[in-house]
């Protein structure tokens, strides 16, 4: 299982092959989902516990009303291209009798050789803020918005910018503040609810598969090799932040007291000291003794993982907040 998170009290853990599970009881009991594909899921989010959306391999994004208990398409890859290139062909440098610039060009070419090369793109993370407007990113830039709950969506690669096309691996907001981050030390950010994005350079020059925005518009962005680095919007400047771990860091869990709890990919936490931004995690006696890829709290305080052992459920130690 590759993602999980909650809808309502409900657990909703999406996987390969297309595996939709669902626990009613926090995660101690599981059914499978109907799903109309059969790719990897990678990514899941409810904005409420009746509608949610799930990503992944192929360009797919799947739509629930019924809390998971069943799914629709929204998008497949060949739809995304083509989106992307009608996009593309729209834009002022691409109409006839206008200029064509170099980069619009290349845009051109890009969008064209997308849908050539079919549904083999995944997609990796999605952000609702609501039952209507949301993000969905994934490889090799690949960036779609909708503003009326995935009926229709629009291209949003062009307004990255990300010429070189890294892959996009997890987009988080707080208020109307957009992030993007992502390989080789990409981050995007967007101080307008989303239209428009700008790079921020970052002190690490390595992978980010996970992000905390804050209210005050801080940051803390975690990857590989543990790595970890926060940073203040009044000063734009980055601190490293010790986790205590040379694997990599693959999510967070915001606790009930603000404190925040790392997992890395082998299934270790580590717990900030504070609900203050942290300078520093240490060790959580929570383990799950498994491969992580993505964790969450359940109703009743316990954490459930999604891992390369299907899903994993663990009561919350003393130590930590429920």
């Amino acid at each position: 299982m590759l993602a999980i998170a909650r809808a309502g009290d409900r657990l909703v853990a999406v996987g390969e092959r297309g595996i939709v599970l669902l626990s009613d009881d926090h995660g101690a009991n599981w059914r499978q989902a109907k799903v109309p594909v059969s790719v990897s899921l990678t990514a899941v989010q409810f904005v409420d516990a009746q509608r949610g959306w799930a990503v992944g391999h192929g360009g797919t994004v799947l739509v629930s009303t019924d809390g998971g208990t069943s799914w629709a398409s929204q998008l497949d890859g060949v739809q995304a291209a083509r989106i992307a290139l009608e996009a593309v062909r729209a834009a002022p440098t691409n109409r006839p009798g206008a200029s064509n610039s170099e980069g619009s060009g290349k845009r051109l070419d890009e969008a064209e050789r997308l849908v050539a090369d079919g549904p083999d793109k995944p997609f990796l993370d999605l952000h609702f803020s609501d039952a209507r407007n949301g993000f969905i990113v994934g490889a090799y830039g690949l960036a779609f918005r909708t503003q009326d709950g995935g009926q229709h969506w629009q291209s949003w690669i062009a307004r990255l910018p990300n010429p070189r096309g890294k892959h996009l691996y997890r987009i988080g907001a707080a208020g109307k503040r957009f992030f993007i981050i992502g390989e080789q030390g990409l981050l995007l950010r967007s101080d307008d609810d989303g239209e428009t994005f700008t790079a921020i350079e970052t002190p690490y020059a390595g992978t980010y598969f996970g992000l905390h925005a804050y209210a005050d518009g801080g940051l803390l962005a975690f990857g590989l090799r543990g790595n970890a680095y926060a940073s203040a919007d009044t000063t734009r400047q980055w601190a490293k932040i010790d986790v205590h771990t040379s694997n990599t860091l693959v999510d967070r869990v915001l606790l009930a007291d603000g404190r925040l709890l790392l997992v890395d990919q082998q299934g270790q936490t580590f717990v900030s000291a504070s609900a203050q931004r942290p300078g520093s995690f240490e060790r959580s006696a929570l383990s799950f003794s498994v491969p992580v890829s993505s964790l969450v709290q359940a109703a009743d305080g316990s954490f459930v993982a999604a891992s390369l052992h299907g899903v994993r459920r663990v009561a919350a130690p003393p130590t930590i907040a429920n």
